[in-house]
């Protein structure tokens, strides 16, 4: 609810419909990718998926079609252009279409369009790509995200052909986001300069590659020469294993159990392991397992044996317990004796918390082969520590998300294994040495102004930064898969690297991965996907990033188009976790970036999160995000263009949504703070990485897991109303902008999430809304008002379906499809005043002679149409369509012309599946709701598809065979 009166002041997509499902339904799938995609440069938190981020900038940029009457005149005339630009973002949201410049070049002139017509011009040629970036660079707002974390955002505006800023207060993320955005860039197009392709060049070959392409060819080469010189100095640190039939193999990986001494005093103190799981492989044809054995003669008392063949499920539930008998608590395998929390805390606090190698992983002929630990392997181990100073550091005393603290393991270094630590020390030394390698190899290629990276060069000594960074990269990569917390993943028999969440949990055992063993935990795997990441950048246009704290955050480019995913307000600090990393990036990479790399550790101090540890109680702490949050989102709005609306991500976490749902104090305290900095609230998208229309989701009516605020500039002059007013003006508005929605293909699943945006764009386009006591409204009541007033109307809206249908829907909402005896028909019917014939007639009811019951959709005719009905019902447009849809051949055509054939009834119907849909849900029938939900989001398809000229040539086909 914005005044669009104002000059220059125009819709944006964004603010009117955008194709939500198939948004959502790409960034899920996005969530499978992994060759190319940016999470494997590097590790980021809670990374928006591209799919997202593309669409949400397109139709930030992109006018709505109802912002040019004077170009699109009627309702139905911008209804097809909306639904064609919708097309345009489908197009452009499978991972494929990454880097299709045919796609691509559609959606940047859709932009330059919107652009030039803003400026009273016409945009280039549309097959003139190279004019139309052009024009962008040079006439279109930048966008900007100051909370820009692993730089999803400013990445897709770039690939949109816009000049991309970003910031962050993490140097991690800093860095990171420089390696997509920032440095592709600078480098685009030039050939390798490693001997070997320099020596393909002489011999008649030429370089046409695009993009980074060379970059990450140099960054392959260079980080393939390191491997190489690190198996030289250490290899023999990682021998290879004996098999059974005295051929030599590689190790995958070794599992080792952590060790404190039995409190039994039977057991002399004997170090006993810490498992909580002996299983190491549950695949049908290779199940294999750990034995503890009690044997006088081996160490403390026992030995571990290794076992493959058939497993029965009472032995895989007992071995998959380990030790292991409570949380934190574990059973000696000498004595059977109780070792409790408090013990095994004990015993790590005096240093006496050991390891002990359970097994061997070998990569045999015929795939993995599980071995028992020996001597041999158990002394490679054993290697002398590097200088760890630089990663001493002390850990956050948070056990919510870094437990091993609470077992002395509170030092970044205690993470790792001697070995591990040895290994990345080699890499990290191995960086500089390639650095040199590169200035060497480059003498004589032609380059462009000297300088350092760091200052934006493009010289020699640049480019050897630029593929130092990349490897420095590599080797935070290799860290988070070598180090003494991960676990090994006993369902695809490999090691699972420690950021699976965003925490660092304990690993009583763990699993350490061979160096060298061409498979996960070797650089050169880490490498070819770092490289496959960069060779998927844009690489082209602006990309600019810097470290600054976004509430303090003065933006010297302005205006600019704001698009952001700010931290939610007690999400564990990320800067505590990127510790991590940062510790092994500033040792190897803090010459190249000394700005970034100037501190010890990350800085904290300014990071917009409620910590209670860090700020004095749980109060203080949520005081300090929202005065923080206020602050950054004012200077946001003071930056912002007064013509693109302002989008911004606000992430729910679901323990937040299953105890509060949509008036959850998370939720309402960030909207109370973009409120109160003076923005008006005019749209909000729920987006979602999981499918929204599986049966588990609906079950438990899961909301979406984000919601992306489109926002405008609240006027100076906004007016005071009261609560009444308020009301009154959700229930004259909050219809039509209901309808939109819908129109728009909103699942009813997200319906509730949506219904705010509108909703709150009326609340928030006043300066206050005052309660009977004149104290103003808070956001949480709003919200409920909101919520309230949207069943309101959906009550009302029964009212205007023919009788039949408002029969049909108060039977289902009380009964299913469940028969009853007829006089609870009877009944419903004559408050309708209608025969209960006329319903066994019209062929919504069936008579089941003494009883009744909704006519079951797998016995509606397979014939019906609407214009041989003589009681044509709302109630019977659903259920055809809904059975027709899901029928195994051509449900989208066959449904699409029933949808044709119905006239103004399409519209009734496609409200009643929302319904339906939330009658369903609330009686918690959840395959009934899914048919509902499913429905309603393909209706916008379904009438795209009876639009199109054979649709129509097949629809006035069947109507002349049914007259």
């Amino acid at each position: 609810m914005v005044d669009f009166t104002q000059q220059n002041i125009r819709k944006k997509l964004i603010e009117v419909s955008i194709p939500l499902e198939a948004i959502n339904v790409a960034s899920a799938k996005e969530k499978s990718i992994r060759h190319g995609h940016p999470s494997t440069l590097h590790l980021w938190w809670s990374r928006k998926p591209l799919a997202t981020c593309r669409a949400v900038l397109f139709a930030q940029l992109v006018d709505d079609p109802s912002s040019w009457p004077d170009r699109f005149k009627t309702e139905a005339e911008q209804d097809i252009e909306r639904r064609r630009l919708h097309q345009i973002i489908q197009r452009m949201l499978p991972w494929e279409a990454l880097n299709d410049e045919a796609v691509l070049n559609d959606a940047r002139w859709e932009i330059a369009r919107s652009v030039a017509w803003g400026r009273g011009e016409e945009p280039p040629l549309k097959s003139d790509g190279r004019a139309v970036e052009r024009y962008l660079q040079d006439i279109a707002p930048p966008v900007y995200d100051p909370f820009c974390g692993g730089g999803s955002i400013p990445l897709e505006a770039q690939r949109l052909g816009l000049r991309a800023y970003g910031s962050d207060l993490n140097p991690v993320a800093v860095l990171i986001s420089k390696a997509l955005v920032e440095i592709p860039p600078l480098f685009a197009g030039r050939a390798p300069i490693n001997p070997v392709s320099k020596s393909e060049f002489k011999r008649g070959g030429r370089w046409n590659g695009k993009g980074a392409a060379g970059l990450a060819e140099d960054i392959r080469y260079y980080g393939h020469w390191m491997r190489e010189e690190a198996e030289r100095r250490i290899g023999h640190h990682y021998p290879k294993v004996a098999l059974a039939d005295g051929t030599l193999a590689t190790v995958v990986a070794w599992l080792w159990a952590r060790t404190v001494r039995s409190p039994d005093p039977i057991a002399s103190g004997h170090a006993v392991p810490l498992v909580s799981s002996f299983l190491l492989s549950t695949k049908d044809r290779a199940k294999a397992w750990i034995e503890p054995k009690l044997d006088a003669s081996a160490p403390d008392g026992y030995r571990f044996e290794v076992h493959s063949g058939p497993m029965t499920k009472a032995d895989e539930e007992r071995l998959a317990k380990g030790t292991k008998t409570g949380r934190g608590e574990f059973r000696c395998v000498l004595t059977g004796a109780k070792i409790d929390s408090a013990h095994i805390k004990s015993e790590a606090k005096a240093g006496r918390m050991s390891m002990r190698l359970m097994a061997i992983v070998a990569e045999g002929k015929r795939g993995r082969v599980f071995l028992s630990p020996n001597e041999v392997h158990e002394a490679a181990a054993i290697v002398p520590t590097p200088d760890v100073t630089f990663i001493a550091q002390d850990m956050l005393h948070d056990p919510r998300a870094l437990t091993p603290v609470l077992y002395d393991i509170d030092r970044l270094d205690k993470l790792f294994s001697p070995r591990q630590l040895l290994a990345l020390s080699t890499y990290s030394d191995l960086v500089a040495e390639a650095r040199l390698k590169v200035i060497e190899d480059a003498r004589g290629e032609a380059f462009p102004a000297a300088g350092p990276l760091c200052a934006r060069g493009q010289g020699i000594l640049a480019y050897a930064d630029a593929i130092a960074t990349y490897l420095g990269l590599g080797v935070g990569r290799l860290a988070d898969i070598q180090n003494a917390i991960c676990r090994w993943e006993v369902t695809k028999t490999q090691v699972r690297n420690l950021f699976g969440r965003a925490v660092i949990p304990m690993a009583w055992e763990f699993a350490e991965n061979c160096l060298f063993n061409n498979a996960a935990g070797d650089f050169k795997t880490s490498l070819d996907n770092l490289v496959k990441a960069l060779k998927s950048a844009p690489a082209a246009g602006h990309g600019y990033i810097t470290q600054l704290n976004a509430s303090k955050n003065s933006f010297p480019i302005r205006p600019i188009v704001v698009s952001t995913d700010p931290p939610y307000y007690d999400n564990v600090g990320y800067a505590d976790l990127s510790d991590f990393f940062y510790v092994w990036l500033r040792r190897t990479l803090h010459s190249v970036w000394p700005d970034l790399f100037r501190r010890i550790t990350t800085p904290k101090e300014g990071e917009l999160v409620a910590t209670p540890y860090r700020h004095g109680g749980k109060a203080a702490a949520e005081q300090y995000f929202m005065l923080g949050m206020a602050e950054a989102l004012t200077a946001l709005k003071e930056a912002a263009t007064e013509t693109e609306p302002l989008a911004i991500y606000y992430a729910f976490k679901q323990s937040e949504l299953a105890a509060e749902g949509i008036t959850s104090s998370g939720w309402s305290s960030f909207l109370q703070a973009v409120i109160g900095a003076g923005l008006v609230v005019d749209g909000t998208w729920p987006m979602r990485t999981e499918l929204a229309n599986r049966v588990r989701s609906i079950e438990s009516n899961a909301l979406a897991s984000s919601i992306v605020l489109v926002c405008r500039k609240r006027s100076a002059l906004a007016d005071v109303i009261s609560r009444a007013e308020f009301v009154r003006a959700l229930k004259r508005e909050l219809p039509d902008a209901i309808d939109e929605i819908r129109k728009a293909g909103v699942g009813p699943v997200d319906m509730q999430q949506s219904v705010i945006g509108p909703g709150m764009g009326i609340f928030s386009r006043y300066a206050r809304i005052l309660e009977d006591d004149d104290s103003s409204m808070p956001v949480k009541v709003a919200l409920a008002l909101i919520n309230r007033v949207w069943e309101e109307i959906d009550q009302e809206l029964d009212a205007a379906f023919d009788a039949e249908t408002q029969v049909a829907l108060a039977w289902f909402a009380t009964y299913g499809f469940d028969a009853r005896p007829s006089g609870e028909l009877i009944t419903l019917a004559n408050a309708k005043n209608i025969a209960s014939d006329a319903l066994f007639d019209s062929g919504v009811f069936i008579d089941l002679k003494g009883k009744a019951a909704l006519t079951p959709r797998d016995q509606l005719s397979k014939d019906w149409a609407p214009s041989l009905d003589a009681t044509f019902t709302v109630w019977e447009c659903v259920q055809h369509t809904a059975k027709t849809l899901n029928a195994e051949d051509g449900g989208g055509v066959a449904a699409s012309r029933l949808v044709a054939l119905m006239g103004p009834k399409a519209a009734e119907a496609r409200t009643l599946a929302y319904r339906l849909f939330e009658i369903a849900t609330q009686k918690g029938w959840a395959a009934e709701a899914l048919i509902y939900n499913e429905l309603a989001q393909e209706w916008p398809k379904l009438e795209d598809l009876a639009s199109t000229a054979d649709a129509r040539a097949s629809i006035a086909a069947a109507q002349a065979e049914l007259f």
